[in-house]
């Protein structure tokens, strides 16, 4: 894993700015950094961190012995073998390890028509001298970050917008626009940052250029079902295990994170009966007054009785995030107002003592439909009109998130979904900025775990595991993402999936192998026990002060209802908790770019 930059025709000396965008990411990359100036107005760099091969010859960036084409990337290419076996056929002489040199190889063979076949994470630039042209793609689950700033032909990429601020003359302003989708959905829109001028390459997405930066073809990947896929439980648990086989496919050392739920148990009972070995975990441990309801270590500890490993209790109470919050705030590269990105990037900052890579139960929810929503939508969308009558009680007192889950209901399944995965309830005016994103096949459930896969999880999920994991020089992967099983899970027919009670595949799996107490544990979000905690009046205080700033110093981005909400902190606290952790991450965030 690394990180890349690229600069063409830049608007003054690229030599230099190439070297400071290089030099800001240096974190993503702690084995190696490199540049080269390509042609005369096109420059490369990257930050590497090295997995798969040791060797020099994998430094970045990656040249063909002739000097016509040379290639920036970042992730893993887990079909390599494959991929090297065509290449040799085709008589290319490849002695070598690498998915990079692989890539390399493979792209100049292939260009943009072999994109498809690639599997695994990654987001690269790629130089064809011969050709005269330029290839950027990002994969198709959008595992690894790539963002962009374009002014006619003059084009930054980079991994991280820390590298795209620091290839820019003219510092960039924040964007204004993106304070609503953040203060809903925690997160910018999928093709935006929080800074003016600066977007995002989709997941999935091929980018064709000439050398001086003129586009010459854009298009989007796309995901299918694999007819082919019988979705049973033997073709699941077959393709997992070769999923899980390549995630653990490194030259240096592999721990995963282990929370004692489905997902991640199944995960390493998987990887234990493929190597027979013990590997180090990582388990987040909050104070001993909270583990009847925060009760990851118990069944962690239930766990190694039958699949034993080395296991790191990471304690956790205020004062763990109270004296990481700064650290962990600069590493921020955009904000995320997840708490689970504190909680990952503290696992990632004790796992770097001892892995390389850190691999996580990521996307097992997005595809088999494991979330409380999932299952809510699913009784809306089988009993419609019953719900839509019950939904018109939503004014009286009930809990939270009761409330929150009758106010979403519709007789729009798109806009009650929006709705559902939503941290607030979003006013109908603003609704039209989140449809255009929404899937629009026939069926109501598929669009929703689509919406989940690439909206959430993408702009979330994966986000906060890149920024946590690459803050600390390590590598994260999600084996649930693998293509084979991406396509199993597209191929589950909607009569499975109404029918289903979520993550039928995952839980059977576990029973099967005598976990059934971790296959009925009820569901729990990985993150902070903020509801508790903002009980406590010097914890509510400390994350109360910063929002009130924000509101002060950036009130004129906030809409009516982020001024409403802001005013009346001590009156939301309970109920809205999540919305207050959200809204304390982007003031944390935004006071590192003073107005």
């Amino acid at each position: 894993m690394c990180g890349i930059h690229v600069l063409i025709q830049p608007e003054s000396d690229g030599l230099a700015a190439i070297q400071k965008m290089m030099h800001a990411t240096e974190h993503r990359g702690p084995d190696f950094s490199g540049f080269c100036k390509v042609e005369a107005n096109i420059f490369f760099a990257a930050n590497r961190l090295k997995i798969q091969d040791l060797s020099e010859s994998s430094n970045q960036p990656i040249w063909n012995k002739d000097k016509s084409s040379v290639l920036v990337w970042n992730g893993e290419i887990y079909n390599y073998p494959e991929l090297k076996e065509i290449l040799v056929k085709r008589g290319y002489h490849l002695d070598t390890g690498s998915d990079s040199i692989v890539l390399l190889r493979w792209l100049m063979a292939f260009g943009k028509e072999g994109i498809q076949q690639l599997k695994g994470m990654f987001a690269f630039v790629f130089a064809d001298l011969g050709k005269k042209e330029i290839l950027v793609s990002r994969d198709i689950s959008g595992e690894k970050p790539l963002y962009f700033h374009q002014h006619g032909n003059f084009w930054i990429f980079s991994s991280e917008t820390k590298g795209i601020l620091a290839g820019l003359q003219h510092p960039s302003k924040i964007d204004k626009t993106q304070f609503l989708p953040y203060f809903y959905y925690r997160h910018s829109m999928p093709d935006r940052s929080f800074f003016d001028e600066v977007n995002q390459v989709l997941p999935g997405e091929i980018i064709r250029m000439d050398l001086d930066g003129q586009i010459i073809q854009r298009e989007k990947m796309v995901l299918e079902p694999n007819q082919k896929y019988e979705t049973s439980q033997n073709k699941f648990e077959e393709i997992l295990k070769e999923a899980v086989s390549k995630s653990l496919a490194a030259k240096r050392p592999v721990g995963m994170v282990l929370s004692g739920g489905a997902d991640s148990s199944l995960l390493y009972a998987v990887a234990y009966e493929l190597t027979g070995q013990k590997s180090p975990t990582y388990t987040v441990a909050l104070e001993s007054k909270l583990q009847t309801k925060y009760n990851d270590p118990h069944f962690v500890r239930i766990f190694n009785q039958q699949y034993s490993s080395e296991n790191r209790e990471i304690r956790v109470n205020k004062a763990t995030v109270m004296e990481n919050w700064d650290a962990y705030i600069q590493s921020i590269d955009q904000p995320i107002g997840d708490s689970a990105g504190f909680l990952t990037w503290l696992v990632a900052k004790e796992a770097k003592e001892e892995v390389k890579v850190l691999i996580s139960g990521a996307g097992a929810d997005e595809l088999f439909a494991g979330y409380n929503r999932h299952r809510a939508f699913r009784h809306y969308l089988n009993h419609p009109a019953l719900l839509r009558q019950i939904a018109t009680f939503s004014d009286l007192p009930f809990p939270g998130y009761l409330k929150k889950l009758l106010q979403s209901i519709s007789k729009n399944p798109e806009d009650t979904f929006i709705q559902m995965a939503a941290v607030e309830k979003i006013p109908e005016a603003y609704l039209g900025i989140f449809r255009p994103w929404y899937p629009k096949s026939e069926f109501d459930f598929k669009n929703a775990l689509d919406w989940d896969r690439t909206f959430y999880l993408v702009n979330d999920i994966l986000k906060i595991h890149d920024n946590a994991c690459m803050a600390h020089g390590i590598e994260g992967r999600a084996p649930y993402l693998n293509s084979e099983l991406l396509e199993f899970a597209l191929s589950q027919t909607v009569e499975e999936l109404l029918q289903s009670k979520g993550k039928v595949f995952i839980k059977e799996a576990l029973r099967k192998r005598g976990l059934g107490q971790i296959a009925d544990r009820k569901k729990l979000g990985f993150g902070l026990p903020l509801q508790e905690w903002m009980e406590e009046n010097d914890f509510r205080e400390w994350v109360f002060e910063p929002i009130r700033q924000l509101s002060k110093d950036r009130g004129e981005c906030f809409t009516p209802e982020m001024l409403k909400f802001t005013a009346q902190l001590e009156k939301a606290e309970k109920r809205h908790f999540l919305l207050v952790w959200n809204l304390f991450i982007l003031a944390g965030w935004l006071s590192k770019f003073p107005k």
